[in-house]
């Protein structure tokens, strides 16, 4: 008599090969973060235009950046208690809908600073979403010897490619059509979204976790076809699901404590560094004598630059999850150091070098921490644990624009902003390295356990 099969979910997705589903849904999700992208950065190519016109200091200036992040930070706290209940796919397009709805609202009511930064804020808080829970979904996805770099081609290409397009369009179409169209083009995102509603499935490791048996053969049987007369006689062995009914508790608890706290310490300096550089980036760089194009267009050379970094530190991380903190130090440390210098030289030359490394090396990182966090969970607190780190990394983001702002308003000058993103880094460094430097990086391998 023969005995039904039992395949462990976990190492099934993790020794697939890369097929054309799994493409098709990497694709979905670089498009669903290209617009959560442009609608982040895009506030930056804002404050140009309104700043006169509505009598902004430069403080007030950086909360139009500030106010989506708000969102976004309740939106990413939010969101992985969702998820985790109603599960990966219905999340992301409630989240959609949120950004689709208010970006078009933004372009057409906000007409002075308090109704844009409330449009704004609501807006974030579908944003909040978007990143964070693609970012689990994908790893949830992705074969474990190409996590990394999966990650990267699937969330931070889109995620970078978002704001290079948000500088195009400042560039090119906000001096004929003013800074409302920034918002009519990211209403572009409808169409993608009906395409996410009737495309895009479920994740599959929140299937088996929620005992979908029979979606969770389909979906097996289109991502390694070659095993589908396998799963439709097999059960399935997945981590049950947590008990704990606090995700922050779970998150807290004795096994992630150390993690989960460096984890958000390095997201809350890192996000600050650049949030704080992305908001200013253009109007500083105006300041220091560059053209306006060439002022815009730093913002698109540092998200280009970024996705090339995140790239090149994802492909070292896949050799050695152990490795990753070392590997995110070192980055942090170059690209800190680089901002540094821009307090002591001033040239359109030696301006593109900087900011290309500080695209490289900070952001980046960032992109390779989202990941890293995301593998550092089981399951059950996946979502949860990446939509903390960004949370709470979003404080950090939040308080960027408005600090780096205030600074320029007390000093006069963008030496005080250089010195403030650059020191982020190289503390945002130090933090993440102690998980290797105090020999705690091998307990948080916990996602190729499963």
């Amino acid at each position: 008599m023969s005995t039904q099969p039992e395949i462990d979910v976990h190492e099934e997705l993790a020794g697939a090969a890369v097929s054309p589903l799994h493409k098709i849904l990497g694709v979905l999700i670089t498009l669903i973060t290209l617009f959560d992208g442009y609608d982040t950065f895009n506030p930056a190519y804002v404050i140009h235009y309104v700043m006169q016109p509505w009598g902004l200091v430069p403080s007030q200036a950086g909360l139009l950046v500030s106010s989506g992040l708000v969102g976004f930070l309740f939106g990413a706290m939010g969101h992985g208690i969702a998820a985790d209940r109603y599960g990966r796919r219905n999340t992301i397009v409630a989240g959609l809908w949120i950004v689709n709805i208010l970006t078009l609202l933004t372009a057409i009511f906000a007409t002075n600073f308090v109704s844009f930064c409330i449009l704004r804020f609501l807006t974030g808080l579908g944003l909040g979403v978007l990143l964070p829970l693609g970012t689990t979904y994908i790893n949830e996805l992705a074969p474990q010897r190409v996590s990394n770099r999966f990650s990267l081609w699937g969330v931070t290409l889109g995620w970078s490619l978002g704001g290079v397009v948000a500088s195009l369009v400042g560039v090119f179409l906000t001096p004929q059509y003013g800074w409302q169209i920034l918002y009519f083009a990211g209403a572009l995102s409808i169409p993608l979204t009906l395409v996410v509603h009737a495309v895009l499935p479920e994740s599959p490791k929140f299937l088996a976790a929620n005992g979908r048996i029979v979606e969770l053969r389909a979906l097996l049987s289109r991502l390694r076809p070659e095993r589908s007369m396998v799963y439709q006689s097999a059960s399935f062995r997945a981590k049950e699901k947590s008990s704990q009914q606090n995700p922050i508790a779970s998150l807290l608890a004795p096994r992630y404590r150390r993690v989960s706290l460096t984890i958000w310490f390095t997201a809350f300096l890192s996000l600050f560094a650049i949030f704080g550089l992305t908001g200013w980036i253009p109007t500083v760089m105006l300041k220091r004598g560059e053209t306006f194009a060439a002022s815009f267009g730093f913002g698109a050379l540092m998200q280009a630059t970024s996705f090339f970094g995140g790239l090149a530190l994802a492909m070292m991380a896949d050799r050695g999850f152990a490795s990753t903190p070392r590997l995110l130090g070192a980055w942090w440390t170059i690209g800190g150091l680089a901002v540094g210098a821009l307090v002591f030289v001033n040239g359109h030359g030696f301006n593109l070098v900087i900011v290309a490394i500080a695209g490289f090396c900070i952001i980046g990182a960032q992109h390779v921490l989202n990941n890293f966090t995301a593998n550092s969970y089981e399951t059950g607190s996946r979502a949860s644990g990446v939509g903390m780190e960004l949370g709470v990394g979003r404080i950090g983001a939040i308080l960027g624009p408005y600090v780096i702002g205030l600074l320029q308003q007390v000093t006069g000058g963008p030496e005080a902003v250089f010195w403030a993103i650059g020191g982020a880094a190289l503390v945002a460094a130090l933090g993440i390295s102690s998980l290797t430097m105090l020999g705690h990086a091998a307990e948080v391998g916990v996602a190729p356990a499963e």
